[in-house]
């Protein structure tokens, strides 16, 4: 990964390289950006260049860079580190390095479990930061979503960070900084990376993806400088018609007041995990808000729909108006704050669907 393959984000890039230029790398940064902004493939090319831009730094196999990431436990009662997923870490980084949570765990394998970072990788970041750098030069440890990260390992963290070892240097990688212990965050330079323009998306679809100018036009446009989300679409659509036919199912059920089959719908949803649940979720607020869009009349400028879903639109829209689109979107993000706390999912979406009986139809 080099910074010439690192789309857009020229701001934050000269930054960094500058600094490295002038002698004053900071020995924490963190990186802070939306998914699928580029913060993280801007973390391993900065890495990349403080290690010398060798073929073992290129190959993300030198001996002095590390790195931190959430995992899954693989054996109940053994505890699993970081290392144990190195392998699948470095070809997701080289295969695809704009990519998100429910890519990696499909990489690993994770299925519906939780990735954390687990306290007893504190001790294994201890241990090879202890050691002299086997080049002589910088150890860089790049930490990817320390939100993530257990209260007990992120404590052993800050340690490191008030007392670093000799030419270390932390790049942190947070998509939500404000959930990273506030100690942390006082001990890192904080760089902003901003989402993508829709035109930085589209240019990068054409140019390196091959993608048609209309096509990428139109993805750009539903990602929202999402390159992650983007690569998702041009790599498969499935999982959005499959989003898109839960969400006509339970517009349509809550219409009609089925409430049998509004369980049933509530229950399926519940078994696919957590992770898909909340990008249902977001996937729900997004439709609702262009349905809204859509009563404007100002569809080609405004509206971010696929085909198939500004077909729905032409007759759904007019349920979503002024008198329920708040109540409508307060209770999705009631759903995501419930589901982040573990709240049981069919209960969250059985609730949600009771609830809709009733805003659906305050036209």
């Amino acid at each position: 990964m080099t910074f010439d393959q690192i789309i857009a984000q020229q701001t934050v890039k000269q930054r960094l390289l500058d600094e490295l230029s002038q002698g004053r790398v900071p020995h924490a940064l963190m990186l802070c950006g939306p998914e699928g902004c580029g913060a993280l493939p801007i973390a391993v090319a900065y890495a990349q260049r403080l290690l010398g831009d060798g073929p073992m730094a290129e190959k993300l196999q030198h001996p002095d860079l590390h790195f931190v990431f959430p995992i899954y436990k693989k054996n109940s009662g053994k505890d699993s580190y970081c290392d144990d997923f190195l392998k699948e870490w470095r070809e997701q980084l080289n295969n695809r390095p704009y990519f998100g949570m429910s890519e990696w765990m499909d990489t690993i394998g994770a299925d519906n479990q939780q990735l954390l970072i687990y306290a007893n990788e504190s001790s294994a970041i201890l241990r090879k930061l202890s050691l002299k750098s086997s080049q002589g030069g910088y150890k860089v440890m790049v930490i990817w979503l320390p939100e993530r990260m257990n209260a007990e390992c992120a404590n052993k963290l800050l340690k490191l960070l008030e007392e670093p070892p000799a030419l270390t240097v932390f790049l942190l990688v947070s998509e939500q900084p404000d959930k990273v212990l506030q100690t942390i965050r006082s001990r890192t330079q904080m760089v902003q990376v901003p989402r993508l323009s829709d035109d930085d998306v589209e240019q990068a679809l054409v140019e390196r993806y091959s993608v048609l100018p209309a096509e990428a036009k139109r993805i750009a446009r539903s990602c929202m400088g999402n390159m992650a989300k983007a690569l998702r679409i041009i790599t498969s659509d499935a999982e959005g018609e499959f989003f898109f036919e839960l969400f006509v199912e339970i517009m349509r059920l809550t219409y009609t007041r089925r409430v049998k089959e509004m369980k049933q719908w509530a229950d399926r949803v519940a078994s696919m995990g957590r992770e898909r649940i909340k990008a249902f979720l977001e996937y729900c607020q997004k439709m609702v808000r262009e349905n809204f869009i859509y009563n404007f009349g100002r569809h080609d400028e405004l509206n971010y729909m696929s085909t198939a879903e500004a077909q729905f639109a032409v007759k759904f829209a007019p349920f979503i108006n002024e008198r329920n689109v708040i109540g409508i979107m307060e209770e999705l993000s009631l759903a995501q704050r419930d589901i982040a706390q573990n709240t049981s999912a069919r209960i969250v979406f059985f609730d949600f669907a009771l609830k809709m009986t009733v805003l659906i139809k305050n036209r």
